[in-house]
């Protein structure tokens, strides 16, 4: 009897501290959540305040449009076709909608105990409409509003999906060892490739580039650009964070330590490039290389040391300034730096993971990275050019030269962001 009442009280006593530590886990998950989503509000405020004062209302409204279709496409398509539960394949699809699993399947026993069906769901969720979100800042100021809205609608429903598929979704390059661990490619890149695209089919703003050479079309509000970063520095504690996928004490407390260091060294690096570069002190750089930093360690900010994100984050900020010069050069016009940003610091991070990382065997090696990095940018880049090139022989994708030289808020909306 004495037997049964003890084995009754430790089944009793090990469920209870599973439904602890289940609940525990699922709380993180969802105040990661809110973190990411916070973010949406640090891009519209750092792109808002990094294009004219002309275009705000404009951009505002994109950023507002995009978190919806991303999390409306996300829940019809998205999200089974990201995680269609099977492995190791390039394409599969799961059904329409979510199928959430009846009792106890849907939760304790979902994930093993880390977190329930639905918390899977909105946490990835918020992650799906930031590949767009990148895409808005690069073709900022001449874009039309409608063209736009349907790129988003294909990119966030059908490319973003596929390659996340790939990776996080148990596909074949995650069956090759491919490594990203909070998405420097899985969602950086992808939304670096997408700008790149749009920004190539667009053309430059009027003015951009001329014989003389490059005139400087700058933002109208650097405090409104700052407070963006700090709030994206801050979601990016559950970006990555939460991409622990449980509330591990030790690994969430690496990343968040990780994530900061590689966040404030991107901030120095392009602090002391950008005065070689431009022989000033750019305010604008600095803030590019703050993201910068925490683009790169994206990738590996659960498996690389303390001075290794140092580094990581150090060169992606030394990074932007070269690299926006380097797209300057080349003529290719985009307002908020999200390439120099976005895709080549995350190229960077991801790379970063096979030479500072420590995984296991064949896992995020240096030839496997490459691969992934090539198989990425070479479907959604050619995904996002077919898209914004059918819009713009239908369509049309850029507005007329007096409604870019009026500005977007009066042409495609009647306001103004100020009176």
């Amino acid at each position: 009897m004495e037997i049964n009442e003890s084995l009754t009280i430790a089944t009793e006593a090990l469920a209870a501290a599973n439904k602890a530590n289940f609940i525990a886990n699922n709380l993180w998950m969802l105040v990661s959540t809110v973190l990411v989503f916070i973010m949406h509000l640090g891009f519209a405020t750092l792109e808002a305040g990094f294009v004219q004062k002309k275009n705000v209302v404009n951009i505002l409204f994109k950023n507002i449009m995009i978190v919806a279709i991303g999390l409306l496409s996300y829940y019809f398509i998205g999200f089974n076709l990201m995680y269609p539960g099977v492995d190791g394949g390039v394409f599969a699809f799961g059904g329409f909608g979510l199928n959430n699993p009846e009792g106890a399947a849907g939760l304790i026993d979902y994930a093993d105990g880390k977190y329930t069906y639905y918390t899977d769901f909105i946490f990835q969720g918020m992650f799906a409409a930031t590949c767009c979100t990148i895409v808005s800042g690069a073709v900022a100021e001449r874009i039309k509003l409608l063209p736009f809205l349907i790129f988003c609608l294909f990119f966030v429903t059908l490319s973003y999906p596929i390659t996340g598929y790939w990776k996080w979704g148990a596909g074949w390059l995650d069956a090759q060892g491919f490594y990203d661990f909070a998405g420097s490619t899985i969602v950086h890149s992808v939304g670096g490739w997408g700008a790149l695209a749009g920004a190539i089919l667009l053309g430059p703003r009027v003015g951009k580039y001329s014989k003389r050479g490059i005139k400087p079309i700058p933002g109208h509000s650097m405090p409104i650009a700052t407070i963006g970063v700090f709030l994206l520095w801050f979601g990016w504690f559950g970006f990555n964070g939460g991409s622990v996928l449980s509330a591990d004490p030790g690994l969430v407390s690496l990343v968040f330590v990780n994530t900061s260091l590689a966040a404030a060294a991107g901030a120095i690096g392009a602090f002391l490039v950008a005065k070689v570069v431009y022989k000033s002190y750019d305010l604008g750089m600095v803030l590019n290389g703050i993201l910068g930093g925490l683009v790169g360690i994206t990738a590996s900010a659960d498996g690389v040391s303390v001075p290794s994100s140092l580094l990581i984050g150090a060169i992606a900020g030394g990074i932007i300034p070269l690299s926006v010069n380097f797209f300057d050069r080349i003529k290719i016009d985009d307002p908020v730096g999200a390439t120099s940003v976005h895709l080549v610091c995350g190229v960077w991070g991801t790379i970063a993971v096979a030479l500072f990382g420590n995984y296991g065997e064949g896992v995020g090696a240096l030839g496997v990275q490459l691969m992934g990095i090539a198989a990425v940018g070479v479907f959604t880049f050619s995904f996002a050019f077919l898209v914004f090139f059918l819009l713009k022989i239908t369509v049309g994708i850029r507005v007329d030269t007096e409604e870019e030289t009026k500005g977007l808020d009066i042409g495609e909306h009647q306001a103004v962001a100020y009176g």
